[in-house]
């Protein structure tokens, strides 16, 4: 009968600075964000059309801070 040898170790997991939370938290911030501008722009399209196309005009730069937020381009190189 043949003698198996046994499963090489598995690596052991580096322990980090708890990055985990501090991402999540910058991810829930951001859909905050996105929820609350979302709302009041439909809030301010209600009063007619002149808020509304101001509302639209500033919620889409702000959403595009959000968005540029979340994929990282303000994080610094270290």
């Amino acid at each position: 009968m043949a003698v198996l040898a046994p499963p090489p170790r598995t690596p052991g997991i580096a322990l980090d600075d708890n990055d985990g939370v501090k991402r999540l938290r910058v991810r829930m911030t951001l859909i905050a964000a996105t929820i609350v501008t979302t709302l009041a722009t439909g809030w301010l399209c209600t009063f007619g059309a002149i808020p509304a196309i101001l509302a639209l005009m500033t919620a889409k730069h702000i959403l595009v801070a959000i968005l540029a937020m979340g994929l990282g381009v303000d994080e610094r190189r270290g």
